[in-house]
């Protein structure tokens, strides 16, 4: 198989260049995917698996530089360890080290988890990083005869140019499309940046999916919708006028590879903001339900998202921008993030989909989560993935009150469903023991 050569340097992809410029002391933009194995995890036996799945993935094995336009990447020499996870997952990481990777490899008990910084991947890429060091694992510790294909990489092999490719500037086209929307209204809380919460409903897939192919949507419209009600609720408790209310919309990524014949582990997504206005009457389920997916049928086009990501593309390759030192570009760039980014939404909807693993593997994988990070403005996220006849749908948030949360997992207990709800305890001392609710009690 002919490979790519190894690269001591590598520019940022088109998604990537705004991470570095956003971040700031106490924030950078992570996620978090994990795997519950069946038996204990063997550090030293991962810690194998983790050095060969590294050569695997070179674009993973580098470190943040800042150069004198742009941010770039260059390779790091050090080994990648693996540490014991804590019960504070997706803090800030330290960037500014000769050693500083951009992701983490973490284990408690059962569970192997990974830590990225958005620069690297975005959630397909870090789903498919876990699944090979996983299978890697499995190899080396049980002798399990895994097959690889394109869910999950042979070690063995050298990565494509493809794989580590910009598969946006590969795609991009002339078309543009102006970014301009109404801003959203931001979920109110007493902060709490030092720890974020952690709440995990755990839902029958396969009724999930047939309650919302009979309300004639997808899953993701469907919690989408849920989410949308949730903080209606809680702004029609906060703001007394009507009038005065601003519009209620969720960021949904979407997955441009089911559109393109790429194989990149590097960030290729794009998102769409559906959304209701409450200052025009409240919205029931059914109605906002109706918005999301006539939203949502119309914006999930090709060429729709691709002139979206091309007016990135189109800015990047601006030769008056690309002058314009890094410091400066910097500033302009997080300004954008700041009046373009989360201001257009009040949360966010992360759907990985269907993990699927072969039988040779998922005898011994029991579960599979992913979790967002805190993000900058917004303080509450929503990230699920299925695996095993399980949706796991996991929030995150670094506010205190959980009404959103606890509003959203009633409402589909009202549905129908029944969801099992875990969240951390915030105790460090019993940093991975849960307490369950009822669906009762959650009513």
């Amino acid at each position: 198989m002919s490979g790519a050569r190894p690269r001591k340097w590598m520019k940022l992809d088109n998604a990537a260049k705004i991470y570095p410029a956003a971040m700031s002391r106490s924030w950078n933009a992570l996620f978090r995917v994990s795997a519950v194995l069946s038996e204990p995890v063997d550090p030293v036996v991962l810690q194998k698996a983790l050095d060969r799945c590294m050569k695997r993935f070179p674009t993973f094995a580098m470190r943040l530089r800042r150069g004198v336009f742009w941010y770039y990447m260059d390779t790091i020499d050090t080994p990648l360890s693996v540490q014991p996870d804590v019960a504070n997952p997706c803090v800030r990481m330290e960037l500014h080290g000769e050693k500083d990777y951009m992701l983490r490899v973490r284990y408690h008990d059962c569970s192997i988890a990974v830590e990225f910084f958005h620069v690297l991947t975005d959630g397909n890429g870090g789903l498919l990083f876990l699944k090979t060091l996983t299978a890697e694992y499995l190899t080396l510790k049980y002798g399990a005869v895994i097959p690889r294909n394109g869910d999950i990489l042979d070690c063995d092999q050298t990565p494509t140019p493809d794989e580590t490719g910009d598969s946006f500037l590969k795609y991009a086209r002339s078309g543009t499309r102006s970014r301009s929307e109404a801003r959203a209204y931001k979920i109110p809380g007493t902060d709490c940046r030092h720890m974020m919460h952690i709440t995990t409903g755990m839902l029958d897939s396969a009724k999930t999916n047939a309650l919302a192919k009979e309300m004639g949507a997808t899953v993701t419209e469907l919690l989408t919708a849920v989410l949308i009600q949730s903080v209606q609720e809680l702004q029609e408790k906060k703001v007394p006028l009507r009038r005065n209310m601003k519009p209620v919309k969720i960021c949904v990524p979407i997955n441009l590879r089911r559109y393109y014949p790429t194989c990149t582990v590097r960030n290729f997504a794009s998102y769409m903001n559906p959304g209701i206005d409450p200052a025009l009457g409240h919205y029931s389920l059914k109605e906002t339900l109706r918005a999301v997916r006539g939203y949502m049928a119309l914006e999930n086009d090709e060429k729709l998202l691709n002139a979206k990501f091309s007016t990135n593309v189109a800015q990047e390759k601006n030769i008056a921008l690309r002058l314009v030192p890094l410091g400066l570009k910097s500033a302009i760039m997080k300004s954008v993030f700041i009046l373009q980014g989360e201001t257009l939404t009040s949360s966010t909807v992360s759907n990985l989909g269907i993990c699927t693993l072969p039988p040779e593997m998922s005898r011994y994988v029991k579960s599979v989560y992913f979790l967002l990070g805190p993000l900058y403005r917004n303080r509450v996220a929503c990230a699920c993935v299925s695996y095993n006849g399980k949706l796991n749908i996991s929030f995150t948030r670094s506010i205190e009150e959980s009404d959103i949360e606890r509003g959203f997992f009633t409402r589909l207990v009202r549905l129908g469903l029944h969801v099992t709800v875990e969240s951390n305890t915030y105790s460090l001392q019993n940093a991975f023991s849960y307490a369950a609710l009822s669906p009762e009690e959650l009513l």
